[in-house]
């Protein structure tokens, strides 16, 4: 028995190597390719001003969509580096490349750090120093974020809304096309709505258990994030209505008034998202929208209302 046990632990205490695969499949798992297309906000501002069709604005905006995946990237892999403990006790995220140990801890800091420096850098070589600024500033509150803000009430809320409105505005400072008050004000609370709802869908399924997952949940009641999602689709909306009124005295040579119809089509969305967000099943908004056949419909006649409005048709 005692000859038996002598051979079989030096076996069971030798360290499972992860190979070299295996190890960059686990540095792409990490950087969550299904988020990336979050990222595809960087084409808002120029599609918003109809310079989205150009050689020159195709290729900055695929420059800028790799370099904000990029930074997301680098954010992604410190954050699971510094949460790598606290993830091997949670249920799911145990499941991570850095908690189970696919990737080495130290590894993801370095290549997250790496990809921190370069994105700048090539930003302000490639596109210009605004862009360079915006991805450092990006960088900097998300990194504040998982290091402390995650856990402050509201800042936490203010801080991923900014992040997408942070997308949406990447695209025009690259190209230099200025940003207009409707569009900063419609795409900060049309973000502002989806994050909320999907914090009040998380604190409803939540209920009772929601510090397991997300301590901050149990800080906020979901009166208020009912309130915050409510607020802000209504500011979304009036924003989006108001630049559809204005005519901005340049007369209107379309054939339909495409402006002024296409906010049928953008307050359905909302009111079809609100189902989702007062259900408590607003989760992801890629999600949300992909597996919603209604949604997804809306979303396209918008689109094409939208790009008919701005190409003045």
């Amino acid at each position: 028995m005692t000859e038996r046990t002598a051979v079989l632990e030096p076996r069971s205490a030798t360290p499972v190597v992860p190979g070299r695969g295996s190890v960059a499949l686990g540095l792409l798992r990490t950087a969550r390719p299904r988020q990336w297309v979050k990222n595809v906000l960087v084409v808002a501002a120029p599609a918003a001003a109809g310079q989205l069709f150009s050689r020159h604005a195709l290729s900055q905006l695929a420059l800028v969509f790799v370099l904000f995946t990029a930074c997301a990237a680098a954010v992604y892999l410190v954050n699971d580096a510094r949460d790598a403990e606290a993830d091997r006790a949670h249920p799911v995220k145990r499941h991570r490349p850095v908690a189970a140990g696919q990737v080495p801890v130290p590894l993801a800091y370095a290549v997250g750090g790496a990809l921190a420096v370069l994105a700048p850098v090539v930003a302000a070589w490639l596109c210009s120093p605004f862009t360079s600024a915006l991805l450092t500033a990006y960088l900097g509150m998300q990194l504040a974020y998982c290091v402390s803000l995650k856990h402050v009430l509201v800042v936490d809320l203010v801080v991923v809304t900014t992040g997408f409105l942070m997308r949406a505005m990447i695209g025009g400072l690259a190209l230099g096309i200025p940003l207009s008050r409707w569009f900063l004000i419609t795409t900060g609370f049309g973000a502002l709505f989806m994050v909320s709802a999907k914090r009040y869908s998380e604190a409803v399924q939540m209920a009772g258990k929601a510090g397991a997952t997300r301590a901050l949940l149990t800080e906020y009641t979901t009166g208020y994030l009912r309130f915050v999602w409510q607020l802000a689709a209504g500011v979304a909306v009036l924003g989006y209505c108001l630049w559809a009124l204005e005519e901005g005295g340049v007369p209107s040579t379309s054939v339909l008034p495409w402006r002024q119809l296409s906010m049928i089509a953008f307050i359905l969305a909302i009111l079809r998202y609100a189902v989702f967000a007062d259900r408590g099943t607003a989760g992801e908004p890629e999600d949300v929208v992909l597996r919603d056949r209604a949604l997804a419909v809306i979303g396209v006649v918008w689109v094409a209302m939208y790009a008919l409005a701005v190409a003045n048709w």
